[in-house]
């Protein structure tokens, strides 16, 4: 049993679990493809975007995301980064998919946020902030696109501390901007990283030259004005910076903040490193006993126990099944092993398992705390399961939002009606769309967050299960679950009652205008806003 627990332990330590957030278009997910560049696990990276005649993202999978140069879904990569195990959780950026970039964010130990250094924090990287912060993920702050025109370094700094609410610690420093974007000075150690560029759109790694940054040969690679402006930096930061502390990083309370470009591939490296060195290796995880009570579950004393935290159905042309992705939080895994499946109170034998990269699987024999495997769902896992060898307790439940976008459905050929209703039902379960009926049940509604969702929706439906599909707008733009007496609640003349998948009643809003006024007329009853 010890030599059991030295080697749970060895291995947890190794894991470096973690998501990648920002606001679309700040380059997360051309930050992951470098991530494989520099593992040796591609040879070139491709480049998220409309370039037909460039190499595709490997984490973007999905057609519709190639075409369309945006991350749709939340993907799930493991492989080796020199001495660690990486489990990089890439997610959606599209406000319209923040449930599922929500849902992702349980299953990591930290994030990395990426700021587009011409932007600064934009409106869904603060959202996305705030999850961290409610769920205590410790944070890592990459600005990004430092080869392009762009705010001062420091400004940026400051806004990252004045509207996300948090102490910024610079880890390394930019020598110059935009063109003249150079290198970066490593603060603890005062050492320059000077970047060459190896291959058009940072397809392999960038060459480096390292030297001090007091010596003199860095006069002669470096113009004097750009190292005037960086000494000049340094020496505010040193006055007047905050200092980075590791537990306080762990507390978050401080985000380390490293500069680079994603797309040239100077200072990724330098960042990639650092994350090794200062992200969380596996955490122990809350979870709730049927009595009520909280416990925490130990990554290593704990036997292995798994929750779902997202299902996919699709995701390779030659494997057309469902997959569910499970983050393991204690104990060892190992293929074929028999668990108890908690919501269904049986037992499941867990064979048919998988690592990831993108669509590609690789069998899975045995995973640790911290891991991302996929299982072939036949229909027995839901979002939120969790799974175990002792039974007795579930992991917190995943968040659930409120609706904002309405329709009908309907197959153009009715003689599709079988293939609609399985598609429907796929989508469903992996959490694409929401399924509504009205109280008597004679009529269905399709819910989602966001508008571009129907569009995932219906062109799925069309690729995957050969189904045209006419869709209808419903004139509602919220909603709210309903606590309290439905008999006596009193809605707005323009609203509508439905109950969702689990029969709770939900209140359809034409506007945020008419949800108040609900709220005000009904102060016995509780509208909620997120489940």
């Amino acid at each position: 049993m010890d030599s059991l627990r030295h080697e749970i332990r060895a291995a947890a330590r190794q894991r470096r679990t973690f998501a990648i957030i920002s606001h679309p278009d700040a380059g997360k997910t051309t930050v992951t493809e470098k991530l494989l560049l520099y593992s040796g696990l591609v040879r070139t990276a491709g480049m998220v975007g409309s370039r037909k005649s460039r190499k595709m993202a490997t984490s973007d999978w999905m057609e519709m995301e190639q075409e369309r140069g945006i991350s749709i879904t939340a993907s799930a990569m493991q492989f080796p980064y020199k001495d660690v195990v990486i489990n990089v959780l890439d997610t959606p950026g599209h406000q319209d998919f923040s449930e599922d970039t929500y849902r992702t964010l349980t299953a990591a130990d930290s994030a990395v946020m990426v700021i587009d250094a011409a932007k600064g924090v934009e409106a869904q990287t603060r959202k996305l902030f705030q999850v961290c912060r409610l769920r205590r993920i410790p944070v890592l702050t990459l600005i990004n696109k430092m080869d392009l025109p762009g705010r001062p370094p420091l400004d940026l700094m400051a806004e990252v501390e004045a509207v996300l609410g948090i102490h910024a610690s610079a880890i390394n420093w930019p020598i110059g901007v935009g063109s003249q974007f150079r290198g970066v000075v490593d603060r603890t150690t005062h050492r320059v990283s000077l970047f060459h560029k190896t291959a058009a759109g940072g397809a392999t790694k960038a060459l480096r030259t390292e030297v001090a940054l007091q010596s003199p040969e860095l006069k002669t690679l470096v113009d004097e004005e750009t190292l005037a402006q960086v000494c000049h930096d340094l020496e505010l930061l040193e006055m007047a910076g905050n200092p980075f502390s590791q537990e306080a990083f762990l507390r978050g309370e401080v985000t380390p903040v490293f500069f680079a470009s994603a797309l040239t591939n100077f200072g990724l490296e330098n960042f990639f490193d650092a994350f090794v060195r200062m992200a969380p290796s596996a955490q122990p995880r809350v979870a709730d006993t049927p009595a009520g009570e909280e416990i925490s579950i130990d990554p290593v004393e704990m036997p292995f126990s798994a929750y779902v935290f997202k299902i996919q159905a699709n995701m390779n042309p030659r494997h057309r099944d469902s997959t569910a992705f499970l983050r393991v939080c204690s104990g060892k895994f190992e293929r074929d092993m028999v668990v108890r499946h908690h919501r269904l109170g049986t037992e499941v034998r867990l064979s048919r398992t998988h690592s990831l990269v993108a669509q590609d699987r690789n069998i899975v024999d045995v995973a640790y705390p911290g891991d991302i495997i996929g299982i072939v769902n036949p229909g027995q896992f839901l979002i939120g399961d969790t799974i175990s060898l002792t039974g007795g307790f579930n992991y917190k439940p995943l968040p659930q939002f409120q609706p904002e976008v309405f329709a009908r459905i309907q197959p153009v050929d009715v003689s599709k009606r079988k293939a609609f209703d399985k598609g429907m039902t796929q989508m469903v379960a992996e959490g694409t769309v929401q399924i509504v009926h009205s109280l008597n049940e004679h009529d269905s509604f399709i819910a989602a967050v966001g508008r571009l969702q129907f569009d995932v929706l219906q062109y799925r439906l069309k690729t995957e299960y050969r189904v045209e599909t006419a869709l209808e707008l419903l004139p509602f733009e919220c909603s709210a679950w309903l606590m309290g007496d439905v008999a006596t609640f009193r809605p707005p003349s323009d609203a509508m009652m439905v109950k969702d998948h689990q029969n709770r009643p939900v209140v359809l809003f034409r506007s945020s205008w008419s949800k108040q006024f609900a709220r005000e007329r009904n102060p016995n009853h509780t509208l909620l806003e997120m489940g």
